[in-house]
C-alpha cells in the first residue's frame, strides 16, 4: 500500500523536474541570443575603424551603429517567420533553429576579414551577419516567451514566463562582463587589432552549447499543465469560428445549414 501511495507523488515530482529543466533550456537559448546581439554594440568602439576606415572616429562609430540598427529591422520579420515555424513544427524546433542562426552570425563576425583585406566586401558581410542575428533574436524572443508560459507549472505561469525577460537583461550584462574581463588582460591596441573578436567567438561557442542543451531538455510535445487540461493547439474562439463558418468557404449552397445571421455573414465574405 505504501508503494501505491508514493507512486503518484514520484510521478508528479518527475513531471515538475521536467518542466523546470524545459524552462532552463528555453532560458539558456534566450540568454545566448541576447548576449550575441548586444556584444556588437559593446565592442564596436574597437572594430569600427577596421570595417569603416574612412572619416574620423565619430563617422566610423556612426557607420557601425547603422549596421547595428539594421539588426532591429529584421527582428519583426524573425518574429513572424519563427512564429509560423513554431506553430507548424513546434516551439522546440523554432528555438533551436534560431540559436543555430545566431551561432552562424556570431561566428561570421568573429572570423570576418577587415576592410584592409577584402575592401568594401567587409562592411557588406558585417551587415549580412547583423541581419542574420536580428532575424534570429526576433524569432527567439516571441517563441521562448510562448514556450515558457505553456510549459510552466499551473499557477506559476507568470513567474516562469518572467525568465524570458530576466535572460534578456542577463545576456546584455553578460556581454558587458565578458568585455570588462578581456579589457583587464589586453591593451587597447590588442583589442583593436584582434581582441574584439573574442566575445563573438565566445558567443558562437555558447550558442552551440545552448543548442545541445535545448535539444536535451526542451520537450517535443507540451504536456498539459499540472492539474489542468491539455492546452488546445488553437484558441477556443478560433476553433469555434472555424467550425461554425466552415461551410462559408465551401459554397453558398453549403451555407444553407447555417442560421439566418450566419448566412448574412457568409454573403459578406463572398
Amino acid at each position: 500500500m505504501a508503494t501505491i501511495v508514493q507512486q503518484p507523488h514520484a510521478v508528479g515530482t518527475s513531471e515538475t523536474a521536467r518542466r523546470i529543466w524545459a524552462i532552463v533550456g528555453g532560458s539558456s537559448g534566450n540568454l545566448v541570443e541576447w548576449y550575441d546581439f548586444y556584444v556588437y554594440s559593446f565592442t564596436a568602439l574597437y572594430f569600427a575603424s577596421e570595417f569603416f576606415p574612412a572619416g574620423d572616429q565619430t563617422t566610423q562609430l556612426l557607420n557601425a551603429a547603422g549596421v547595428f540598427g539594421a539588426g532591429f529591422l529584421m527582428r519583426p520579420v524573425g518574429s513572424w517567420l519563427f512564429g509560423r515555424i513554431a506553430d507548424r513544427r513546434g516551439r522546440r524546433t523554432s528555438m533551436m533553429i534560431a540559436v543555430i542562426l545566431m551561432c552562424a552570425g556570431s561566428l561570421m563576425v568573429a572570423v570576418l576579414p577587415t576592410y584592409a583585406t577584402i575592401g568594401v566586401a567587409a562592411p557588406l558581410l558585417l551587415l549580412i551577419a547583423r541581419l542574420v542575428q536580428g532575424l534570429s533574436v526576433g524569432g527567439e524572443y516571441g517563441t521562448s516567451a510562448t514556450y515558457m508560459s505553456e510549459v510552466a507549472l499551473s499557477g506559476h505561469r507568470g513567474f516562469f514566463a518572467s525568465f524570458q525577460y530576466v535572460t534578456l537583461i542577463g545576456g546584455q550584462l553578460l556581454a558587458v562582463l565578458v568585455l570588462v574581463v578581456i579589457q583587464q588582460f589586453l591593451s587597447t591596441e590588442e583589442l583593436k587589432a584582434w581582441g574584439w573578436r573574442i566575445p563573438f567567438a565566445i558567443g558562437a561557442a555558447a550558442a552551440v552549447i545552448a543548442f545541445f542543451f535545448c535539444a536535451a531538455h526542451l520537450q517535443r510535445r507540451l504536456p498539459p499543465p499540472c492539474g489542468g487540461k491539455p492546452a488546445p493547439e488553437r484558441s477556443e474562439a478560433s476553433s469555434a469560428i472555424r467550425v461554425h463558418f466552415s461551410p462559408c468557404w465551401a459554397s453558398p449552397r453549403a451555407a444553407r445549414s447555417l442560421s439566418t445571421r450566419s448566412r448574412r455573414t457568409c454573403r459578406s465574405i463572398w
